[in-house]
């Protein structure tokens, strides 16, 4: 199933809806063979019996299937309000293989949430990082909301810079209520006005998922000899020996990435690292299961 769920298999899909319905698809049929079985269900209709709720409600059929405690949850208790909030800085364009770049990969993946959210009929809205935000769409759950976001996310573009750190302080502005914000971004920014700026989301109440997508190349560092590098935004080169420098560049790779994970938790916060070269499955498995944990 990995290899269906691959960006290179799924770039020869044109079109985008289709892309985020064979995701789907594909996931939830590998959840049935997998340490989630039974979640496809459970994770929206379902969460785990706490002390203090009343024993009457346990369903006896899940705990059967599952031998874990789980009652149903009231009609109030299951919608979710979600918003994308996508990364428009020009790094995102880039790669160095034949396969999705980052803003590509970023797409499909938010494609596929929100196929997800609208079969559990929960309101999503679309939000672009830029200079400001940009309010793209309104968190809608209604028939044919589905059609706008894949229309508005085939057509938006990675162009010029995004003062990320800005622009998550102003969704928390914005935000009255609690939601789930899906963050895409390269993190191409100054991480401790970053992480200020994400302290403030989490505690206006609410739930980030933070998914950092590299280019396989960023992250595996496939270079040799003397090789220029353009900063995207900036437009200025450096030239380095790549092979002298690839074992201090991917040490502080490791290390940038540990700090956003230690960071993140510390804030409760989802910190997902990807690269194009992986499967999407793994970036839908960290979502399923920060859903269920919400529980």
């Amino acid at each position: 199933m990995a290899s269906l769920l691959s960006p290179e298999s799924l770039q020869q899909i044109k079109r985008l809806d289709l892309r985020a319905r064979m995701v789907i698809r594909g996931f939830l049929q590998g959840l049935h063979s997998s340490p989630f079985h039974g979640f496809s269900v459970q994770f929206s209709e379902h969460r785990r019996y706490n002390r203090g709720d009343d024993p009457k409600l346990i369903d006896w059929l899940v705990y059967a299937k599952t031998d874990k405690y789980y009652i149903k949850r009231f009609e109030a208790e299951t919608n979710l309000t979600g918003y994308l909030a996508i990364d428009l800085s020009k790094s995102m364009g880039f790669t160095r293989s034949q396969s999705m770049n980052k803003f590509e990969y970023a797409t499909c993946l938010a494609a596929s949430l929100t196929y997800l959210m609208t079969m559990q009929q929960d309101p999503v809205g679309l939000l672009t990082l830029g200079a400001k935000v940009n309010a793209e769409l309104p968190a809608r759950s209604r028939r044919g909301h589905l059609s706008d976001v894949m229309a508005r996310l085939t057509n938006i573009q990675p162009t010029g810079e995004t003062d990320l750190a800005a622009c998550i302080t102003q969704i928390a502005a914005m935000l009255r209520h609690h939601s789930l914000v899906m963050l895409f971004t390269d993190l191409l920014d100054e991480p401790e006005e970053v992480y200020r700026s994400l302290a403030q989301l989490r505690h206006g109440g609410h739930d980030v998922i933070l998914f950092h997508i590299l280019d396989e190349a960023e992250v595996h560092f496939p270079y040799d000899g003397p090789v220029q590098f353009e900063d995207s935004e900036s437009g200025e080169t450096i030239t380095v020996d790549a092979t002298g420098f690839r074992e201090d560049y991917l040490a502080g790779l490791e290390a940038f990435r540990e700090q956003y994970k230690e960071r993140c938790s510390r804030l409760r916060i989802d910190y997902v690292p990807l690269d194009t070269s992986m499967p999407f499955d793994k970036a839908l498995t960290e979502y399923l299961l920060q859903r269920q944990g919400r529980g």
